[in-house]
């Protein structure tokens, strides 16, 4: 396999790292940044521990500038890779949570949905970059996939699928379940459908008004009648959204990898596949995503529970022609905060507004003690 990474940051580095972990031999891994001293030796420790463990993997680094996306074209068209795994952002979502807390809470009501410039520009130009190239290569992307993918795939442009979010609550979900039920986690599968907008809510047996479909299967038996799902939920762990639960985000994309690679024909969930709104489960067949769906539900009604998740992310809807309109609630928040607004972005322009965005949260955050 030929794997390349762009962006080794927080995230990045932390699934770059399992990936080379796991990898077999003769694969091999290039890396694209901006910062090409701090990758060379990032990677080199990298590749140093898996020989270590006997795994021997050719990595190497490269100066890539995203914003780009001739550059970046020919990066892709030199490296021919089979996987593109993207980790770039103009700003991390979570850095709001380094203000003062009367600040950061404020801010936080808005959700992720008024933010998104920030993170689809760059995955835009890569998909661009990508689409340039004219080869057949599997992205899987980092940032934002609910609501970035669901704009990208308007246009032709979505990555194969995004990572993490729903998918971190599969794990303790599957827990929880084979505990009450005396089961090992194994023989539990659940399918779950819900946008990410109800991450920060389900520790608390609640989804914040969002929409969810559960399902769960012990020995092939449904048993989701019988499940307390407020209690249920409340049994996740209250840390899913902090940035030093990466190593679980990480173990998510190490899953989408082996499913959309063909290594198993396992189930998996993540957000965004096939450029849906949302998080869904999924398996691989014959080459494409196939939405795993319970009895009962069709694909329509999983898409329909996701957008509205979505507008209670702050996205009101998206056109077909990838523009954005925003929730006047949500958007509102950033206005009377940090000054900025936008209740309407053309894909076409969410350069400008990134950049827009990026300058008001600078100028705002400047001023905080």
């Amino acid at each position: 396999m030929r794997i390349f990474f762009v962006g080794l940051g927080n995230l990045g580095s932390q699934v770059f790292d399992l990936f080379v972990l796991r990898a077999k031999k003769g694969d091999q891994f290039l890396v694209g940044g901006r910062n090409l001293e701090y990758l060379r030796e990032r990677t080199r420790w990298t590749a140093a521990a898996a020989f270590q463990l006997g795994v021997s993997v050719q990595v190497d680094a490269l100066y890539l500038d995203v914003w780009n996306s001739d550059q970046t074209a020919q990066a892709i068209s030199t490296f021919q890779p089979d996987v593109i795994f993207s980790a770039v952002t103009v700003q991390r979502s979570s850095i709001i949570s380094q203000l003062p807390p009367p600040s950061f809470e404020r801010l936080a009501k808005a959700r992720s949905g008024p933010w998104m410039p920030l993170t689809l520009v760059l995955v835009y130009k890569l998909m661009q970059a990508v689409k340039q190239t004219g080869l057949a290569i599997s992205v899987l992307n980092g940032g934002s996939p609910d609501n970035a993918h669901a704009v990208l795939g308007k246009v032709g442009l979505a990555p194969t699928s995004g990572i993490g979010n729903l998918a971190l609550t599969i794990p303790p979900l599957k827990q929880a379940i084979a505990a009450q039920f005396h089961r090992l986690p194994e023989q539990v599968q659940v399918l779950v459908f819900a946008h990410s907008s109800v991450m920060q809510h389900l520790r608390k047996g609640t989804t914040g008004g969002a929409p969810i479909h559960l399902s769960a299967l012990v020995d092939g038996v449904d048993i989701t009648n019988q499940l307390d799902l407020p209690t249920l939920y409340g049994a996740l762990p209250a840390t899913l959204e902090h940035e030093y639960t990466q190593l679980l985000t990480a173990a998510s994309a190490a899953t989408v990898f082996d499913a959309v690679t063909g290594a198993t024909p396992e189930v998996v969930h993540a957000p965004g596949p096939r450029g849906l709104p949302g998080a869904y489960p999924f398996r691989v067949e014959h080459g494409g995503i196939d939405i795993v769906l319970p009895p009962g539900l069709s694909l329509q009604e999983a898409i329909q529970i996701n957008q509205e998740g979505q507008r209670l992310d702050g996205i009101e809807r998206i056109d077909n022609d990838g523009t954005v309109y925003f929730a006047e609630q949500n958007m509102a928040i950033l206005k009377d905060v940090i000054g900025y607004e936008c209740k309407r972005m053309r894909l076409a322009e969410v350069e400008y507004w990134a950049k827009e965005l990026q300058a008001k949260y600078q100028a705002f955050a400047s001023k905080q003690g």
